[in-house]
């Protein structure tokens, strides 16, 4: 290759690294930074966005207990969802798993195939006032006030709680690893 294309190559990477620096952004693909994400804050809770489900919020006629009147998993969102699984079996056991109520969180819980797990109506979506915004959050808030320090629970929510709680925009399928006392969280987007 040539030098300029080098140089610029170069130059791509650093400015990459920046904005992932400013923006509290860590690019993971291994177990290896995976774990030392979650040793950089200690963390002890993971939020992950369920994986893809096209679309926003849900249609009009919703109904938390069937699937059909709920916006879903695509089949890349369940491909997405069984990748993810294979990348956080390669780096953790977590004690405890939770998901939203919502299909598409339960599905995505079922497919990253981890253990077992329950749901758990703090995390379900306020987005479009199909639950009452302050009451989940005050649910939730009180399920990460009594979390044990040195356990590791899986959260598998929707973008809108994951922002409420932690400050961070993760798209679907996405981590922010977070600690239930500092409050400190980090955004993480995979590569697989």
């Amino acid at each position: 290759m040539n030098r300029s294309i080098l140089s610029m190559i170069a130059l791509g990477l650093r400015r990459l690294t920046f904005f992932l620096a400013l923006t509290n952004v860590s690019l993971v693909s291994a177990s290896d930074d995976l774990e030392r994400i979650v040793a950089s804050i200690d963390a002890n809770v993971v939020f992950m966005r369920h994986a893809l489900a096209p679309g926003t919020g849900d249609p009009e006629n919703f109904s938390i207990e069937d699937c059909a009147t709920q916006r879903n998993l695509s089949p890349q969102g369940r491909s997405q969802a069984r990748q993810i699984g294979l990348l956080l079996k390669a780096s953790f056991s977590f004690d405890d798993i939770y998901s939203s109520e919502w299909c598409r969180c339960v599905e995505t819980t079922r497919l990253l195939d981890l253990g077992e797990w329950e749901t758990l109506s703090g995390l379900n979506s306020f987005y479009e006032g199909h639950v009452d915004r302050e009451r989940t959050l005050n649910l939730l808030d009180r399920f990460l006030n009594s979390l044990i320090g040195d356990r590791l629970t899986l959260l598998v929510t929707h973008q809108v709680v994951i922002s409420a709680v932690t400050g961070k925009y993760a798209k679907s399928g996405g981590l922010v690893f977070y600690n239930s006392k500092t409050k400190q969280s980090v955004r993480a987007s995979l590569r697989y």
